[in-house]
């Protein structure tokens, strides 16, 4: 739902007194730099649409009006946009114009203030009270948001002081000023778990839950006018050990996989990692399945595993056709973390489920 992987920030500055101060900025945060007046082909325009495509942040030296406009055409979403921000050329301002949350800006604008020594303008309404938007708190703790549009609701009931409830399933993040905690799902609340929904008896919502544009439902059935509202911030902590014969075939692993985790009532965005052992490395289905599900993959050694696999069920089969007994549970361990789900078989395929703490 947001950036993670950085791309690197640029300066745009229109004034050759606007180039001072971003030689001064690119002097601590480093950046690119594009300098009208280093540039005998500078066309602002076609600046900015490289900068949307290249950089996750850009700073404008200029007024916020140049900026306005040359990014207006440019913007696509929060979730999407770099990070805007605007210094004046008298050096009086540094303002967050876009993506203040998510995308960074409101930090950047912060860092720039002190760099610049002039005022830092942040608009964002939860920001000024010293509350902790929705947004923020996933982006703090790498968690996916599952609807912009309710994290908006959210963000508003917090700004006009309605009571919004939090509840964390780990208890591993504090209750944030202006949420009210507590251990049941209420209406009107952020909720950070792994879970589809509050039932496990999940199968009938997990296609809708788990939908990664599930931004684009309606308003009706996102609930956004109803006091019933809660927005899910899934927590990436599941780990999937995998094991299967060799050629096994893509949408076979796919259908396993996600059946297994819509049973179990498992987000399909909460797993974090795939784990398996080093000969299936260039296993198709495999690396098919970490590409749909968006996570990091770890391959480990036989050797690895074979110091820890008489702790669990294993074949002889599986033993002389790769030199280990067992897969799946093995290496959830090796990954650092907990079985929650043993292992489960499925026509050549064997699938653990764990939990990082």
């Amino acid at each position: 739902m947001y950036r993670i992987a950085p791309r690197g920030i640029c300066i745009i500055s229109v004034t050759e007194k606007g180039d001072i101060l971003g030689e001064k900025i690119k002097s601590q945060i480093g950046g690119d730099l594009y300098f009208k007046s280093k540039r005998s082909d500078f066309n602002l325009s076609d600046i900015t649409k490289e900068c949307f495509e290249k950089y996750d942040s850009i700073v404008f030296i200029s007024s916020t009006g140049i900026a306005v406009r040359a990014i207006s055409k440019h913007l696509k979403g929060k979730d999407k946009d770099p990070a805007v921000v605007v210094v004046d050329v008298c050096n009086k301002f540094s303002i967050s114009l876009v993506s203040g949350h998510l995308g960074g800006a409101n930090d950047l604008a912060l860092n720039i203030s002190k760099i610049l020594n002039n005022t830092p303008v942040i608009t964002t309404a939860t920001d000024n009270m010293n509350i902790l938007a929705p947004d923020v708190i996933a982006k703090n703790n790498n968690l996916v948001i599952d609807s912009l549009k309710i994290a908006k609701v959210i963000a508003s009931r917090l700004v006009n002081n309605e009571e919004v409830y939090f509840k964390d399933d780990k208890n591993k993040i504090s209750c944030p000023k202006g949420y009210t905690q507590v251990d049941e799902i209420k209406s009107n609340m952020l909720w950070i778990t792994n879970k589809v929904n509050n039932n496990d008896n999940s199968k009938n919502n997990y296609s809708k839950m788990c939908n990664k544009e599930n931004d684009e439902i309606g308003n009706k059935e996102a609930g956004l006018n109803d006091e019933s509202t809660i927005l899910k911030l899934v927590r990436k902590d599941i780990v999937l050990g995998i094991g299967c014969r060799r050629n096994t075939e893509s949408k076979k692993m796919y259908e396993f996989v996600t059946e297994t985790l819509k049973e179990k009532n498992i987000d399909l965005r909460a797993v974090n990692l795939i784990a398996s052992v080093d000969v299936k490395s260039d296993e198709e289905a495999i690396l098919s399945l970490k590409q749909f599900l968006n996570c990091d993959i770890r391959f480990f050694t036989r050797d690895e595993i074979a110091t820890i696999e008489d702790k669990y069920e294993g074949s002889e089969f599986v033993k002389k056709s790769i030199g280990v007994s067992a897969v799946s549970e093995p290496v959830i361990e090796l990954a650092g973390a907990n079985i929650i789900i043993k292992k489960i078989k499925k026509d050549g395929m064997t699938l653990a489920i764990g939990e990082l703490n």
